[in-house]
């Protein structure tokens, strides 16, 4: 089996290709930069370049499956012109993928990608599963809703679509874990706002093992990349606190603080998503990570 990585060498990509390599499957990835080409007998890097309508087709050569998770960072500050990136780089990528496999007749059984809890409304009430449809009037949920739509459309080239929404990604070394640690180790660490919104979290392990997860059994639709048991940001806080022996000293830090420090993108820290990953583990997948206090001790240990 071989699959076709987009973003492959980001966070959640490079634990998808380990993972991978783990099955033995093998990966193709494009990548943005010719100098992250691999030319490995299971690891072959192909040039592309989305906003140029550039790319390689030889990388669809023996590919069963794609896995997407090209797009810019949310986690930059949202100027008008990169929340515009942010949008396009989701779409511009789908697009010339789509293309491609459309106007050079490639065949390709399933297209897996990204996408997020974020197109879920702020609630500090709802339990979100697959099937509900109101979508977030933030700018956020609407990335997330256009995103999805992109996806859905190749389901006209007889293609299956799974789609998988990804919750708080921790990781000992990369993405949002290293930064909430920091001011913990320095006893300035603090929960945001009332401290009372959801986080729904999952070990990047369990992410990487449910998107090959999806591939393997062959799994079409929606399923939220989250782990079973969401926290508030209090307990996440103090989960961190605990596992790095240190005390909690300050108050919760004002919402209107952050709003000051990073404008629209407070968002990030302060929106509720109590979400559920019942549909994935009704399919038989077994989360290995599913309490949040030993995910942090195999963590930060």
């Amino acid at each position: 089996m071989r699959v076709l990585i987009t973003g492959a060498t980001g966070l959640i990509g490079k634990a998808i290709v380990k993972q991978c390599h783990k099955k033995g499957i093998e990966v193709h990835y494009l990548t943005t930069s010719k100098n992250k080409i691999s030319t490995a007998s299971n690891y072959k890097g192909f040039y592309w370049n989305p906003k140029n309508n550039e790319i390689d087709s030889e990388c669809f050569v023996g590919v069963d499956a794609i896995i997407n998770l090209a797009g810019a960072s949310i986690s930059k500050r949202w100027t008008p012109s990169y929340k515009q990136q942010i949008l396009d780089s989701r779409i511009q990528s789908l697009e010339l993928l789509k293309s491609t496999l459309a106007n050079e007749n490639i065949s390709v059984k399933q297209i897996i990608s990204a996408s997020a809890i974020g197109v879920y409304p702020d609630s500090l009430t709802n339990y979100y599963e697959e099937t509900f449809d109101e979508v977030s009037p933030t700018f956020l949920g609407k990335v997330v809703n256009a995103w999805e739509d992109k996806v859905d459309a190749f389901k006209a080239l007889n293609i299956k679509v799974t789609k998988v929404r990804i919750g708080l990604v921790l990781d000992a070394k990369e993405g949002a874990l290293p930064e909430m640690v920091k001011p913990v180790k320095f006893g300035a660490g603090a929960a945001f706002g009332e401290g009372t919104q959801w986080q729904s979290w999952i070990h990047v392990k369990d992410l990487a093992r449910l998107f090959v997860y999806t591939f393997t059994e062959e799994l079409e639709g929606v399923y939220n990349g989250v782990a079973p048991n969401p926290v508030t940001n209090n307990e996440l806080i103090k989960a961190i606190a605990k596992q790095k022996k240190r005390p909690l000293l300050l108050p919760n830090i004002p919402k209107s603080i952050m709003k000051l420090l990073l404008g629209e993108m407070h968002i990030l820290l302060f929106e509720s998503q109590r979400v559920s990953s019942k549909k994935i583990e009704d399919e038989g997948f077994h989360f290995k990570h599913h309490h949040l206090q030993p995910t942090l001790e195999d963590l930060l240990k």
